[in-house]
This record gives C-alpha cells, structure tokens and sequence, in this order.
C-alpha cells in the first residue's frame, strides 16, 4: 500500500461520513497539532534512555503506534486538501538542508 492509496482511503472514508466541510486546512493543522501534541505527551517525562526502549513497554508501545498513525493520517489529508505532494516537499526540505547544513570538511 503506498501513501496514494492511503490518501484515497481517506477521502472515502470523509465523503461516506461528509466531512469534507470540515477538513479545512485549518482544521486540519489544528488536528495535527493536536496529534503531535499527544505523541510528544507519551515520552515528555521519560529519560532519554526510556525512550529509547519504547517497545518495550507494550501499552506504549501501542499508543507510539497509533499517535504517529494519527499524525501521518492527518498530515496526508492536509497535503492533499493544499495540493501538496508530500515526496517533492520533503525532498526540496533537504535539498535546501544539504545547502544550509553543509557536512564539515575533512580535518
């Protein structure tokens, strides 16, 4: 299953329900927000250690699971309501990374 085929999934499932009124980018940032902030709660208070061995705490390790899911759900559907091409964005980013972030020279 690729990204194209998960967008799609979701624009099936908004029109079956007609949400797509309320799928504005705005409300589609907030709820992204809103998910990001959820997946940042599940590791706020954990050393860097503990968060490194996420999977090893079951219960975690399915609420890791299901918020990056959130995440990525609604980044899709804010990529596709802008017309955005996630890929060509994400590429161009570190495109312009690789220039401002040049590796350093050999000593």
């Amino acid at each position: 299953m690729t990204f194209d085929d998960v967008t799609q999934r979701l624009r099936d499932f908004a029109a079956a329900r007609s949400w797509e009124p309320f799928h504005t980018p705005k409300n589609l940032a907030m709820a992204l927000s809103g998910e990001v902030g959820e997946l940042t709660s599940l590791f706020q208070w954990l050393t860097p250690e503990e968060s490194d061995a996420w999977r090893a705490d079951p219960a975690l390790e399915k609420n890791v699971l299901d918020e990056i899911a959130d995440v990525t759900l609604y980044l899709l559907q804010l990529a596709d309501r802008l017309g955005v091409d996630l890929a060509e964005a994400a590429h161009a980013k570190i495109d312009r990374n690789e220039l401002r972030f040049p590796p350093p020279s050999p000593s």
